[in-house]
């Protein structure tokens, strides 16, 4: 059941308006500028539940989390959060990177989005326990169920058992969510997440409180995928990623891709297919290491990521159309009790 308070039509047409979503070119295999509509309101996009927020700079467009209407309805990503579209002095930094659009598909959603992990951050919490046919839980989707003896795959979508309780609340610069879901494998929370803009800067907060109301531990990795567009740039010379480390890349980078430094940049544009990706270490336990940068250095616009926990994995993938540092923070919440932390967001056009 969702709750939720609908934005006047005047003031959401105004958010619409300020914000750029771009739509692919299968032509190019890059999303490109709809010269027709630049606007949020992409016509596949229409008819889902959504709310605009904005503090009066930053503008941004989210989508509601439900069950049969949601714009996401995959298994893979945390169905709250997700942001469609947000805008700060001209400038788009997310938007449709994907060829290809379906709600139940894995990665038809658009950043900043989380996806929990176990653990080990390779499967999902009681996937390894259970058999084919039995429940699992992922944060933040629901009770989903095993199919068959292979490994967790994050690209499956696995069948939906429950999808639990999702309640919304809005402010006009604010949208509050929460989830609360009881399984039959001793696995319970309340989950609540609120996506803020700071009233003063260019800067959108990330809010999460999750209380273990189960039996079980709940013991995860989470990771924000953050699917940056910045102006619909391509991935190329042009775009660097800083890290206030100095990464060690696990697998060789690709593609012309490369560390220099405490800089993640590229020699060429990506073409087609083509991608880029590794785990990378050299981090350590401090929260200042996570403090991750995406920037256009023709252009000065960019994104800064910080969180108020310390990274415990990285890892790095882009395409042509996406740039994504992903880092990852690591949860241990025992029955009864409750884990906060926050990550913020703050745009940047020099």
């Amino acid at each position: 059941m969702i709750e939720t308070k609908i934005v006047s039509g005047k003031f959401f047409a105004l958010v619409l308006a300020a914000c750029s979503i771009f739509v692919f070119s299968a032509r190019s295999g890059l999303a490109a500028p709809d010269a027709a509509s630049s606007t949020c309101n992409a016509n596949e996009q229409t008819s889902y539940p959504k709310a605009a927020i904005s503090n009066g700079q930053v503008n941004a467009v989210v989508y509601l989390p439900d069950a049969k209407t949601g714009y996401y309805r995959g298994t893979r990503f945390d169905w709250s959060g997700v942001v469609g579209c947000l805008a700060y002095k001209g400038h788009s930094y997310f938007g449709v990177w994907f060829p290809k659009y379906d709600p139940y598909l894995n990665d038809s959603i658009s950043g900043p989005v989380e996806d929990f992990r176990s653990s080990d951050a390779e499967s999902a919490n009681g996937y390894d326990q259970a058999k084919p046919g039995d429940p699992f839980v992922k944060l933040g989707v629901g009770v989903l169920r095993r199919v068959d003896e292979k490994p967790f795959t994050f690209s499956f979508t696995y069948p939906m058992i429950d999808s639990g309780k999702w309640t919304v609340r809005k402010s006009a610069s604010s949208v509050s969510f929460q989830q609360v879901l009881k399984s039959p494998i001793g696995i319970a929370y309340a989950y609540k997440k609120t996506l803020k803009l700071d009233p003063h800067e260019p800067v959108l907060i990330l809010e999460h409180e999750l209380k273990n109301t189960g039996t079980e531990t709940i013991d995860t990795q989470v990771y924000n995928h953050d699917f940056y567009m910045l102006d619909n740039a391509p991935t190329g010379p042009d775009m660097v990623v800083r890290f206030p480390f100095t990464p060690t890349v696990k697998e060789p980078l690709t593609n012309g891709a490369s560390i220099a430094g405490k800089e993640l940049g590229y020699a060429r544009e990506l073409q087609g297919s083509e991608f880029a990706y590794t785990h990378l270490s050299g981090f350590s336990g401090a929260v200042s290491d996570f403090d991750i940068s995406v920037e256009n250095r023709k252009t000065g616009v960019g994104v800064e990521e910080t969180a108020d926990m310390p990274l415990s994995r990285v890892v790095f993938w882009s395409i042509r159309s996406t740039v994504c540092p992903e880092g990852y923070v690591h949860l241990k919440i025992a029955p009864g009790e409750t884990a906060y932390w926050n990550i913020r967001y703050r745009f940047y056009a020099r």
